[in-house]
């Protein structure tokens, strides 16, 4: 899984395709996911579920993160469970 992937989520009766990328990170992992035109990071929370966060300093990283809006979170937690499906 270290080469990119597409993660399918049906959203509002439509299927939307989003480009990822595993990072694996010593012993830990998370995974680089194209939402909107904004990065986000996908990693594990306290209870062990994913959760999105915003790549850091988004507006100093280039014109990808600058003027993106910020997604549903409905869809940052549907592509979440995909996550969660894919590894179980």
């Amino acid at each position: 899984m270290e080469d990119p992937f597409i993660i399918t989520v049906s959203y509002k009766g439509q299927d939307r395709d989003f480009e990822a990328e595993l990072l694996q990170m010593g012993y830990t992992h998370k995974f680089h996911v194209i939402v909107e035109g904004a990065d986000f990071f996908f990693e594990r929370d306290e209870e062990g579920r994913y959760r999105a966060i915003l790549q850091e300093n988004a507006e100093e990283k280039g014109a990808r993160n600058a003027h993106t809006k910020t997604p549903d979170p409905e869809l940052l937690k549907l592509i979440a469970e995909k996550i969660e499906a894919i590894l179980a």
